[in-house]
């Protein structure tokens, strides 16, 4: 989940500056306005210990008037504290309507110190965040604003952190003897021992409710900055869900001065590397092996009775369709079915979105592939207006379990999301009008769709962020040229199955 994260990225001072004073001005007015409508807002800061949270805290706070706000450092708990169930301590922090409470670290930081001395601290570590998503879960119905922030930096830097304090002679912690303190400085010590541990915190914890935001902060002004702009969106769309009409079902993005304003959005697919090719002989000689390696191993799945199901996202036009033709192209028609995924129909309409879905779910060795799938409803859906804002918020952890109840069944989940650049999808566009095999391909809705490009790529990336678990992962495939893209599919669906099947 981490490891998806640029953490390269920095902002200029100049931009600092011109950028910080516009975000405060407009973090002010927005906490008079929420005060004013009785909003209660929590803000929740976690992240490795070196990540200058300190710092970022400080800077972000100065906006707000310090007569709205409340400031919680959550160390080790006193004694009295111990003694109350774990949850229970944290409601006495809770703010009145219409201020503000900041947590310097909070629950979760509290709950993985404390399981780590159990007996079994993965379970009583699922305990606790079964508590902590009730607790937050409670607040968010009762009209609480819920923003929290994983300050994340790479191992290196961490070190390179630690080393300076130590060298500085500067205490890691400020309020006990280090000998009690002893499984706060493991936590924060050991970055590497604990990094599946929060991961695995941040993908059970993230909530429609309660998202969490990573921020990137080996740069300490670009973590300040998308701090505030992302405060300010949530403030902002809290604000306009206190003062809107039933009737007004309008969904809105951050927008704040954008002329002005760098752009901090953690776009993961500005990332990919979209210019590596094939040549046709590897092609040819790649397809050959893997082909002939997944008609073999689809064999072994039948005979382990594991099923799979492979999902196919990305573009109009970025090639699904002839990735899965190269997929199934080898196997037996028998123990496999490919499922294209269109507009739902007013039966389907009538039932949970999932529905429709689960009847294609493959049954013990038999493996299904889909051509656009459940994430509809977070893409097409959220972008064309197709469903409520809440409806697509909350389909992020409804799809997230969704997929857990699969592979916990031993079900193995494959998601590709097919990414080429817009000057790709004009091109391929173009050649279906003229080509007549093809030009039944090329719809009015894709070139509608084409003309959103933007609000798609927003929430593409949302959707990666958000639905890459540990058991489901999507692999992004480079798909400007389709040699290459074919064979990615090909190798990863080989090299995940072998992995599996020698469980």
């Amino acid at each position: 989940m981490l490891e998806k994260f640029d953490l390269s990225k920095t902002i200029t001072g100049a931009e600092y500056k011109m950028s910080e004073k516009i975000l405060k001005a407009r973090l002010g007015e927005l906490q008079r306005k929420a005060w004013d409508l009785k909003i209660p807002i929590i803000l929740v800061f976690e992240g490795w210990h070196i990540s200058g949270m300190a710092e970022d805290i400080n800077r972000f706070i100065l906006s707000f008037d310090p007569r709205g706000y409340s400031f919680h450092a959550m160390t080790r708990p006193c004694y009295e504290e111990f003694l109350k169930p774990f949850i229970v301590r944290f409601w006495s922090r809770i703010p009145v309507r219409g201020k503000i409470a900041i947590f310097d670290r909070s629950w979760y930081s509290r709950a993985v110190i404390e399981c780590l001395g159990k007996e079994s601290p993965e379970e009583e570590m699922g305990k606790r965040l079964e508590e902590i998503n009730c607790f937050e879960r409670q607040l968010a119905d009762d009209g609480y604003l819920i923003i929290k922030f994983f300050l994340h930096i790479n191992e290196k830097e961490h070190k390179e952190r630690f080393n300076d304090l130590k060298k500085d002679n500067i205490p890691l912690i400020f309020d006990g003897d280090e000998k009690e303190e002893r499984k706060d400085l493991d936590y924060i010590r050991n970055y590497k021992e604990y990094l599946p541990f929060v991961e695995k915190l941040l993908e059970k914890t993230d909530m429609p409710y309660a998202p969490w935001t990573i921020v990137e902060a080996n740069d300490r002004s670009f973590a300040t900055l998308k701090i505030m702009m992302t405060s300010i969106h949530a403030i902002e769309t809290s604000i306009e869900h206190a003062t809107r009409t039933p009737a007004q079902q309008t969904l809105r993005y951050l927008d704040i001065e954008a002329q002005k304003i760098p752009q901090l959005n953690n776009f993961i697919l500005e990332n990919v590397n979209l210019s590596r090719k094939m040549d046709d002989d590897e092609y040819k000689e790649s397809k050959k092996l893997y082909q002939q390696k997944l008609a073999a191993l689809q064999y072994e799945l039948f005979k382990k009775k594991r099923p799979l199901v492979v999902v196919f996202e990305g573009w109009d036009a970025a090639g699904k369709g002839g990735d899965i033709y190269r997929l199934a192209e080898n196997l037996n028609p028998r123990l496999y079915r490919v499922v294209p995924v269109g507009s739902p129909s007013d039966i389907e309409k009538a039932h949970h979105y999932l529905w429709r879905f689960c009847e294609a779910i493959p049954k013990a060795g038999h493996m299904t592939i889909f051509d656009r799938s459940w994430y509809g409803r977070v893409l097409v859906e959220r972008v064309e207006g197709l469903c409520s804002e809440e409806e697509w918020k909350r389909a992020y952890r409804e799809i997230n379990e969704f997929e857990e109840i699969l592979t916990q069944a031993g079900v193995i989940v494959l998601k590709f999301w097919l990414q080429i650049d817009k000057d790709t999808q004009l091109k391929r566009f173009n050649s279906r009008l003229i080509d007549p095999e093809k030009k039944w391909k090329i719809t009015a809705e894709d070139w509608r769709n084409r003309s959103r490009w933007e609000d798609y790529k927003i929430a593409a990336n949302e959707m990666l962020q958000k639905t890459s678990t540990t058991n489901a992962r999507w692999i992004v495939v480079e798909s400007n040229d389709k040699r290459y893209s074919r064979i990615k599919v090909l190798k990863t669906t080989t090299e995940v199955l072998e992995a599996e099947l020698k469980k």
